[in-house]
């Protein structure tokens, strides 16, 4: 790729609202293919990728290449990052999206460790390796292209448009896992029928890429070429940010990851397999409050725009604190009411910063760096906080006995961020909320001292 010449006519502006769908419809896809894999690390790689280790070492070692995902992530945010500011947000979106259904469609077809031993596994590293640099140049890049479209005074509702794809992804990947799971039987599931969600990522894809084919390319960028403002090296340049900024800003949105992925892939394996729990109640279950975290977005995204980020996203940070020390000893109660109640709870008190992280982080940085700069902060902290949080997890479990130390570790986690998030706005105090003006814009931009 190249950087592209400036153009003679601008393309003609989208309406927000449809861009807006169009990332939603585009992050949600992508999320169903990566919680899909998640999912099936927590109840079916074990037994088909590692069945001669122990059931702990087994889930120990899913876990694992669950991780390597979120490690490949930064690579395909930097990439993406680069070429999206240096091209366009448009074309590096949709190429991050056929990575992710490439990715995910080989899944469905590689054969597993009973058929060709060692290399089963390390096929479906380098497969997770591919789906984790898809979804790191997504990530960023629909954020991005949802809040450049906005309206003035709606970047953060735009922004979380999406950040809906988060829990809409895992609302359809678990619905597609206990759909087929139940058409197929538990026997036939874990023998084949857990590859027919992974192949139906071809179809999606093909329909995501209609929709986001759709979608004009932002005004920011725009804006961007007829300053002639692209830069060599958009990486570099965003680091004119700061230390502190960068470092604060990461620190305040790792915890809602970590606590995310506890939530949505440590807990069925948990509630399985120390609990007793039955697979379908405990995905019916995290289905559910993802519903309740979808919904509440546009709600809290509202309230940001309209009163601004600092309260609610402090207020939401020591929510999830306190949700945490609360949610393990619900959970170990054994009994289903409890359980339902632990993760409903999780389900609204996530969006509450999950929501408007992606405007913070872009907030950040002058739009000709922006995506290289968003892309940095939010895969460093998806691989510090969601990529090791399930195997800390399983390996605190494994070595205490208990939940006791899980707990532990997502209340420090979250102490971390909530110190972050403290700093963080002291450092960079907020706009008045009713000027609807973001404190880093597009048209003028000095890194704070």
């Amino acid at each position: 790729m190249s950087t592209p010449e400036r153009p003679d006519r601008p393309e003609p502006a989208a309406a927000p609202g449809r861009t807006a769908l169009a990332t939603l419809a585009g992050t949600t896809l992508e999320w169903y293919d990566f919680f899909l894999y998640g999912t099936a690390a927590a109840l079916i790689f074990d037994k088909q990728f590692f069945p001669s280790l122990s059931p702990a070492a087994g889930t120990l070692a899913a876990f694992s290449t669950l991780a390597v995902g979120f490690v490949a992530r930064p690579l395909g945010g930097l990439v993406f990052g680069h070429f999206g500011d240096r091209v366009g947000r448009k074309a590096t979106l949709v190429v991050s999206l056929l990575l992710m259904g490439i990715g995910s469609t080989l899944i469905g077809v590689i054969p597993t460790y009973d058929t060709i031993g060692f290399w089963a596994p390390v096929l479906l590293v380098v497969l997770r390796i591919v789906q984790g640099i898809g979804l790191g140049g997504e990530g960023a890049g629909a954020t991005l292209m949802s809040m450049e479209h906005a309206p003035e005074g709606k970047r953060n509702l735009y922004a979380g448009f999406p950040q809906m794809g988060t829990p809409a992804g895992l609302v359809l990947a678990n619905l597609v896992f206990l759909g087929t799971n139940a058409l197929t039987g538990d026997a036939a599931f874990t023998g084949w029928g857990w590859r027919i969600p992974f192949l139906l990522s071809f179809v999606l894809v093909v329909i995501g890429l209609a929709i986001r084919l759709r979608v004009t390319e932002s005004p920011s960028f725009h804006r961007v070429l007829e300053e002639d403002d692209v830069v060599r090296f958009p990486l570099a340049e965003s680091l004119k940010a700061g230390f502190p900024r960068l470092a604060l800003t990461l620190l305040a949105v790792v915890a809602n990851s970590a606590v995310a992925y506890v939530f949505m892939v440590f807990t069925l394996s948990y509630g399985t397999k120390q609990l007793g729990h039955d697979k379908q109640f405990l995905v019916l279950s995290v289905t559910g409050a993802a519903v309740l975290w979808f919904a509440t977005i546009p709600v809290w995204t509202r309230v940001a725009d309209r009163y601004g980020r600092r309260t609610m996203f402090i207020g939401g940070s020591v929510a999830i604190l306190a949700w945490c020390a609360a949610f393990f000893p619900l959970l170990d109660t054994g009994a289903a009411g409890p359980a339902v109640i632990a993760l409903a709870g999780m389900g609204l008190i996530i969006p509450v910063t999950h929501c408007v992280q992606g405007s913070i982080i872009a907030d950040t940085f002058p739009a000709h760096v922006r995506y290289s700069g968003s892309s940095l902060i939010l895969q460093a902290g998806a691989i510090l906080g969601g990529g090791l949080a399930p195997m800390i997890s399983t390996a605190l479990l494994n070595s205490g006995g208990s939940s006791t130390g899980v707990t532990w570790y997502l209340v420090a986690i979250c102490g971390v961020s909530l110190a972050g998030a403290v700093a963080l706005f002291r450092l960079v105090p907020e706009t008045p909320a009713r000027t609807a003006r973001p404190q880093i814009g597009d048209e003028a931009w000095t890194a704070p001292r």
